[in-house]
């Protein structure tokens, strides 16, 4: 049975800074599995925040990024070992 407090829980958003209520926050995994609960610790993005996000799944991502070195490169160089990589492993990019 859910237990009841009367203390209102804040957390902070982790895009814009903003305090909102616990209930009014969206839970943010940066594992991308927010159902395995156990030991973990969620950041939050507030309501509006969260609706700008894209939603689309990061299959994939974390991978590409190791094998493109990120973070070891200055922008303009990660950006261009990111396009050449996704061009290579998925066709060319298209503006949609």
């Amino acid at each position: 049975m859910w237990s009841v407090s009367s203390d209102t829980e804040t957390v902070t958003c982790v895009a814009c800074g903003e305090t909102v209520e616990r209930e009014m926050a969206r839970e943010y995994d940066k594992y991308g599995n927010r159902w395995e609960r156990d030991g973990k610790c969620f950041e939050y993005f507030c309501t509006s925040c969260h609706d700008e996000l894209c939603h689309h799944a990061r299959a994939e991502l974390e991978d590409l990024l190791v094998d493109i070195e990120a973070g070891g490169h200055s922008q303009l160089e990660f950006l261009t070992r990111y396009v050449a990589t996704v061009e290579d492993r998925y066709g060319p990019l298209e503006e949609r």
